[in-house]
């Protein structure tokens, strides 16, 4: 489990977050949601210390990520996972190449013991023999399951997700949220997963918090969504469905 308690940060003299606490639950797809320039993906790197925040303290099972020791960080940074949006994937690696980077920088294992990993990792993701492809080569989606299986191969105990939508056609959308949803379950992951979807958070929200204006205004699961009372996400839901049902048309 991650806890975040009373993160706060500031840019200059603006205030993008402000005192947000939360949990985020082992083996499920934990998601922050909430509508453009919230906060939500400013939340998520301070989790992982992309970015610092200003206040708060953020624990990973019980260890003190944000006040730990240089060797304590070390530690939980070897158990992070991160998708980026659009896969962040290096233009000059092949796709094999790209999966196997963070096991060049972190892992001590013989370099068959890495094949197999990588192989592994891009089979897991339907991705089988695309070791040699180029990501230029490939589609929005293929470069996403990369992206994926990248953030798997050191096979991590939090993944993190930013926008794993981003880009991407409703059908292909579905697709990535139950490749995320299935690794989380088959790997026990903490799974955080930014996104602004409606799709997501009725396909895989287990567990949602939705941040506004920088604030946590609500926190709990799909199945409570639709009635929190809470005006703001009810704008937001309601908003998110419309649009969805207009793209479907």
């Amino acid at each position: 489990m991650i806890e975040v308690q009373n993160i706060s940060k500031s840019f200059g003299d603006k205030q993008i977050l402000k005192s947000v606490s939360g949990t985020f639950e082992k083996g499920k797809s934990n998601l922050i949601i909430g509508a453009s320039g919230t906060g939500k993906s400013v939340l998520l790197k301070c989790i992982v210390e992309l970015v610092i925040p200003d206040e708060g303290i953020v624990t990973y099972d019980k260890r003190n990520f944000t006040q730990g020791d240089k060797k304590l960080k070390t530690a939980v940074r070897r158990d992070i996972g991160m998708l980026f949006q659009g896969g962040a994937l290096f233009d000059s690696m092949t796709v094999g190449e790209n999966v196997r980077f963070p096991l060049e920088l972190l892992a001590i294992m013989p370099k068959d013991e890495k094949d197999d990993r990588v192989n592994f990792c891009l089979q897991r993701v339907g991705l089988k023999n695309a070791n040699k492809k180029m990501p230029s080569e490939l589609s929005g989606g293929m470069r996403k399951r990369v992206g994926i299986a990248r953030a798997i191969v050191n096979n991590p105990k939090y993944l993190f997700c930013d926008e794993p939508n981003s880009g991407l056609d409703p059908q292909t959308s579905i697709l990535i949220d139950d490749l995320i949803e299935d690794i989380t379950e088959d790997y026990d992951m903490t799974t955080v997963v930014v996104t602004h979807d409606m799709n997501s958070v009725i396909g895989i929200g287990h567990k949602i918090i939705f941040i506004y204006q920088g604030q946590k205004l609500w926190e709990g699961s799909k199945d409570e969504i639709t009635h929190s009372g809470v005006k703001e996400l009810d704008d937001f839901v309601f908003a998110n469905k419309a649009m969805n049902s207009l793209r479907e048309k």
